[in-house]
């Protein structure tokens, strides 16, 4: 059926038909992987004994992507062996994190900042050999997806009677998929 504009003006119009070229237009996204950025770096402790019992602060910061597209949520367990300098040791509950670390999404990225469920103050597992690890951050189900930052701010209590010297501790840091 053919409708034509009043006055013939000569503009007709074919009523009912299909576009000519209609398509479909079809996306496959494949899950990519749940990972840090880059490997957790190193913590670097400085202090000056002085005779009383101290507390000295370090940041970490854990840089993860999930792109897994599963929307699982994830988490960041840590361990480590005890604090030693020749025979002398800290105590093995010397490394805590007092508050939520702080988030925020990678500059090249668009994400769901973490829903952190964990319990602060939190002590870092240590033994002669590391204990089992324990969470130290979180991410709920549907959050975290995209690249974050997570800045972890280590404490470290050190006793009045602590011999001066350099000490060492290996730290496992994993991540895993789950919150």
């Amino acid at each position: 059926m053919w409708l034509c504009a009043a006055g013939g003006a000569g503009v007709c119009l074919l009523a009912g038909a299909s576009p000519v070229g209609a398509a479909t237009a079809t996306a496959n996204i494949s899950a990519g992987s749940l990972a840090f950025v880059s490997t957790p770096p190193n913590v670097t402790f400085n202090d000056t004994l002085n005779g009383a019992n101290q507390t000295v602060t370090a940041t970490q910061a854990l840089d993860v992507s999930d792109a897994t597209g599963s929307g699982a949520g994830w988490n960041i367990t840590a361990t480590s062996t005890t604090f030693t300098s020749g025979g002398n040791t800290l105590p093995t509950t010397a490394t805590t994190v007092q508050s939520a670390p702080t988030t925020a999404c990678d500059a090249s990225s668009t994400c769901t900042l973490a829903t952190n469920s964990v319990s602060y103050p939190y002590t870092l597992p240590a033994g002669a050999s590391a204990p089992t690890a324990t969470k130290v951050f979180n991410a709920a189900a549907n959050t975290g997806q995209g690249q974050q930052t997570a800045t972890v701010t280590w404490q470290l209590a050190i006793p009045s009677t602590t011999v001066a010297g350099t000490y060492t501790s290996t730290w496992t840091i994993s991540l895993v998929s789950g919150p």
